[in-house]
């Protein structure tokens, strides 16, 4: 089979095998979750919805005022309720936000109705890409690099309790795709579902 149609074939199985689950991308800030969430979204054919940008629709404010405004307490609860009502929708490709997975409610809720996909990166694929943009309220105050290893030391066990863990490393986003599509396919669940 050439290996175009094997690969058509590959997604088209993940695709079905799917069902009704989203695919939820997890991960630290500056991992990736958009930007491969996006070409992952169009290779399966299925659509991208990004939970902060869906948070920032609704509060029609952005994440930075939502901290500012009201705390981060909040900002969980309202993100919780968001996703909850995003998943009832699937199947998608779900971004979510760095700390919607450590909630343990919305992690229930994200286990229960999608396949999580933690895209993993080293501090320093993370400090040279959140260093481009001022929009991660939780690098408003203090060191960033101090800041992330805090947060890979609080969250790397947790987001390891994702479905799947890849690498999250400067390689063109088709590479990380392609790797997630065909880990997927080879992943329990799915398998099981599309040998019915």
């Amino acid at each position: 089979m050439p290996m175009q149609a094997q690969e058509t074939e590959v997604v088209e199985r993940v695709r079905r095998a799917l069902g009704r689950r989203s695919l939820v991308m997890v991960g630290l800030m500056g991992c990736g979750k958009s930007s491969v969430g996006k070409r992952l979204a169009l290779k399966l054919g299925l659509p991208f919805v990004d939970a902060d940008e869906e948070i920032e629709q609704v509060a029609q404010k952005t994440i930075n005022e939502i901290f500012a405004d009201h705390g981060e307490a909040f900002f969980r609860d309202r993100e919780g309720k968001v996703i909850a009502r995003l998943l009832a929708s699937g199947p998608q490709v779900l971004a979510t936000g760095g700390g919607a997975f450590i909630n343990p409610e919305t992690r229930a809720k994200i286990k229960e109705s999608g396949i999580t996909i933690w895209l993993k990166a080293d501090l320093p694929v993370l400090l040279r890409r959140v260093g481009k943009r001022d929009t991660r309220p939780l690098l408003k105050n203090g060191d960033p690099e101090a800041v992330m290893r805090a947060l890979m030391a609080a969250r790397y066990p947790v987001y390891a309790e994702a479905d799947l863990t890849i690498e999250s490393r400067d390689v063109p986003h088709d590479s990380i795709v392609a790797e997630i599509i065909e880990t997927l396919s080879k992943h329990p669940v799915l398998a099981q579902a599309s040998s019915v």
